[in-house]
């Protein structure tokens, strides 16, 4: 296919504009996607494991998160919600913030807020685990 047949499906204002295909849609998408089923199944478990602690007390509580399973589970589960919610806020910001400053400052922000949120919780349960 060559370039005179790719461009043919762009609007001359996208052509003199330059916009059209970022190349970075389909990764994200797969990214997206990647995240979510991970949240399915991660989050079958969370919930399945927060039910069989209702009742108990903190020790209890701190035993069961420091058992190595647990503890890698618990992990990737909010590596995984870190990364969709980022992942998700970057899409609506992309399509509602039309500013370009704010919206980079808005990305900006909700990323480092993901990565910092993502690091302290990790960081909690490392220290549970291995504390225990």
């Amino acid at each position: 296919m060559s370039a005179s047949n790719g461009n043919r499906f762009r609007t001359p204002l996208k052509n003199v504009r330059g916009w059209g295909s970022a190349k970075t849609g389909t990764e994200h998408f797969i990214h997206q996607r990647l995240t979510a089923t991970a949240l399915v199944i991660l989050g079958l478990w969370f919930v399945w494991f927060v039910l069989g602690l209702v009742g108990s007390d903190y020790l209890t509580a701190t035993d069961a998160v420091s058992k190595p399973w647990n503890a890698v589970l618990l992990v990737g589960f909010l590596a995984a919600t870190f990364w969709h919610a980022q992942l998700g806020l970057q899409v609506v910001l992309e399509d509602y913030i039309h500013h370009s400053l704010l919206a980079l400052i808005l990305q900006t922000g909700v990323k480092f807020i993901a990565v910092l949120g993502a690091l302290v919780s990790i960081f909690a349960v490392a220290r549970i685990a291995l504390a225990g």
